[in-house]
């Protein structure tokens, strides 16, 4: 008889089944094995990124983060940021909704680890510094190490007190570490950080922020030789540190980092943030692209960071946490490794079946020749078309031409549907949020909005429902450009 696995109320028969029931779709293939990895990525190294969602855009359709607020304090000042407690409503960094001791925090991810089989990194990101607040951090880590030792350990930090635990790192198995560097220039810095507490002292200006740019050179560096990924974050100011992104991201580049991420600056006065209430405005999304394109042959970059929360539990673009909280959670918790365990032997053999796909669809659309096509989708994860367009809080946008599908970025918006009921605003604020890309792929959509987003000039498309993102949109393609007299092409 086949083993009953429980999924939040639903019975699956099997590790097949419960991949099925997790990610809205099945290992179409008969020979689906487990992936090997990219061609052009070490094994060791692929071995550290694959299921980590942050580090790999591929892993991020099927893999969930979860962060624990444990680590309150922080040595810095800086203008982009103010932390929010008890704050349920603001989706950014610095922003939690319980602060929690480690034993709290250990106790919250065994219960979500047990309830959400696609968890496989635990992140501590303050909401303060992870590395100035260090003894936090670190017997959290002990903890949950011990209790789920197939969970990934990682950590974000400005980089101030890093050089301090770095041994400390390397010896809890910690193989991933996100380092802030806004800029090289510590005139700039001086713009953003009034101040950086540093060996008992507060420095501020250019003093400080020279402080600080050698800790975090000095942060790379160390980790980068004992073998940890790094990703390197930088917030983007217009008319502040936009001009040396380009510099900084050949600098990290060459000390090392795995990934770079370029963020736009998030800047609302409501947020309480110096930058906020002062004006200063982040960037547009044409102004971000311009300079990751001007990235190019530089460290490679993220695009789908989601910029979260610092108790943010889920797959990336959305976020359960409030499901979670010690007031919801069980008297008695115990870990379930069966059901991670199976969903990740799914997504092996998932990863197998979607990589032979979108080859096959490459080799089909080599032969087009056309311009660049924008595409965005609904997704619910998994890699696949499944999601509902009046669902949909954000869209992933990809590019496609003869030369394959890449993704770009993602954009924001707020739930068409309400109840089961479009709202006119909201659908105006979704024409506005995909302005540039003419086509949107989901899994439905009724026809009143359809005709709407037609007036506006969006095409959306449900002929692909379940199908993986990229052969899908590759065969879009294919079908735009097709000349007239071959007919539909199937997708």
């Amino acid at each position: 008889m086949a083993n009953i696995i429980s999924l939040g109320g639903l019975q699956v028969a099997g590790r097949e089944d419960l991949g099925k029931a997790l990610a809205g779709g099945g290992c179409a293939s008969s020979s689906c094995g487990s992936a090997e990895g990219p061609a052009d990525m070490a094994p060791e190294t692929w071995a550290k990124v694959k299921d980590h969602p942050c580090y790999s855009e591929e892993a991020h359709h099927y893999f969930a983060r979860m962060h624990v607020a444990v680590a309150p304090a922080c040595n810095i000042q800086c203008n982009y940021c103010n932390r929010k407690y008890d704050c349920a409503n603001e989706s950014r960094p610095g922003v939690v909704s319980e602060r929690l001791t480690p034993e709290q925090a250990a106790r919250k991810v065994i219960a979500v680890a047990a309830e959400v089989p696609q968890l496989s990194v635990l992140g501590i990101a303050g909401p303060g510094d992870a590395a100035y607040d260090w003894r936090k951090t670190k017997a959290t880590f002990d903890l949950v190490s011990r209790r789920l030792p197939d969970i990934k350990l990682c950590l974000s930090s400005n980089g101030l007190a890093l050089p301090d635990h770095v041994d400390e790192i390397v010896a809890m198995n910690v193989d991933h570490v996100t380092l802030t560097i806004n800029t090289l220039d510590p005139e700039v810095g001086a713009r953003i950080y009034p101040w950086v507490f540093h060996r008992g002292r507060r420095h501020s200006g250019v003093e400080g922020a020279t402080i600080l740019l050698a800790r975090q050179m000095q942060s790379l560096d160390m980790l980068v030789a004992r073998g940890v990924l790094v990703k390197v974050n930088s917030v983007m100011i217009p008319g502040i540190n936009d001009a040396g992104l380009i510099e900084l991201n050949r600098v990290v580049k060459a000390k090392g980092a795995f990934l770079h991420n370029i963020m736009p600056l998030i800047s609302d006065p409501a947020h309480g943030t110096q930058f906020g209430l002062t004006g200063q405005r982040g960037p547009t999304a044409a102004e971000l692209r311009a300079v990751q394109a001007a990235c190019s042959g530089g460290a490679n970059l993220m695009k789908h960071c989601r910029q979260c929360r610092a108790d943010a539990v889920g797959l990336l673009g959305e976020d359960r946490g409030q499901e979670f909280t010690l007031d919801k959670l069980p008297e008695v918790v115990s870990d379930d490794p069966e059901k991670r365990a199976a969903y990740r032997d799914w997504v092996a053999r998932e990863r197998e079946d979607r990589r032979a796909a979108t080859a096959a669809a490459q080799v089909a659309a080599e032969v087009v020749e056309a311009p660049p096509l924008m595409v965005a989708v609904c997704t619910k994860g998994g890699g696949r078309i499944n999601q509902h367009f009046g669902h949909a809080t954000e869209f992933q946008v990809y590019e496609v031409d003869r030369n394959g599908v890449r993704f770009v970025t993602h954009r924001r918006a707020d739930n068409y549907c309400v109840g089961g009921h479009g709202d006119d605003d909201t659908l105006a604020e979704v024409i506005r949020t995909l302005d540039g890309v003419p086509v949107v792929l989901c899994a439905r959509i009724g026809e009143a909005p359809r005709a709407k987003m037609a007036a506006a000039g969006i095409e959306v498309i449900d002929a692909y429902a379940q199908d993986y993102l990229e052969p899908a949109i590759s065969a879009l393609f294919r079908l735009r450009n097709a000349p007239s007299d071959t007919g539909a092409l199937s997708a």
